[in-house]
């Protein structure tokens, strides 16, 4: 996507830096870096519905292109669960979501003496171009929910995401090898591959 600036429908610079380095040759920028305080309430039933919300809310913000993904976890053994519900899983009743740590462990309870662990995380990236023009795409990791923690490079559930073939979970892997297996990496490859042939 070289020619192009990007403004990311999100504040989270884990999340940011994560953009950065999958679209190496394109400028992300945060709302904030363009002025913009940017919030979104999430009640899209899918995350396709999430990220197209996100992305054309701060589109008619920017009035420049935008990207915006909506990802999660999806546990078998929960039903599909927490879902788009990732990040406010086993929130309060007030609406205040746990930090990390607490969630990951509130997901390890859950799956107290479960042994059907199998999960898969799903990214679903929006580019928005325009108000009437945009291209989306959607890809999927799978893995297992390990019982404790393993790993400091990832965040979110990834210190619980095990891949069985490497052994290893989201958080113990490298960046660029993360980059290279992600739900998310596999979707913003996705996404380069459908501008490259629509350029």
């Amino acid at each position: 996507m070289m020619g192009i600036e990007l403004v990311l429908a999100s504040n989270n610079d884990h999340k940011h830096a994560e953009f950065c380095r999958l679209f190496p040759d394109t400028p992300v920028l945060l709302p904030r870096d363009v002025g913009i305080a940017f919030d979104f309430e999430e009640t899209g039933r899918t995350f396709f519905e999430n990220a197209r919300g996100k992305a054309l809310a701060l589109f008619r913000k920017a009035g420049r292109p935008v990207i915006a993904d909506d990802s999660g976890l999806c546990v078998h053994a929960l039903g599909g669960a927490p879902g788009i519900m990732s990040n406010r899983f086993g929130a309060a009743a007030d609406g205040r979501v746990l930090e990390t740590g607490k969630r990951n462990a509130f997901l390890l309870e859950k799956l107290a003496g479960v042994a059907d662990r199998r999960a898969f995380f799903v990214c679903c990236l929006v580019l928005v171009q325009d108000e009437e023009r945009f291209t989306s795409v959607q890809e999927t990791v799978h893995g297992v929910i390990t019982t404790e923690p393993r790993g400091r490079n990832g965040f979110g559930y990834d210190p619980l995401f095990l891949l069985p073939s490497l052994g290893m979970t989201m958080a113990e892997l490298p960046h660029d090898r993360k980059d290279e297996l992600s739900h998310r990496g596999r979707a913003a490859r996705r996404l380069g591959a459908c501008l490259s042939l629509d350029s």
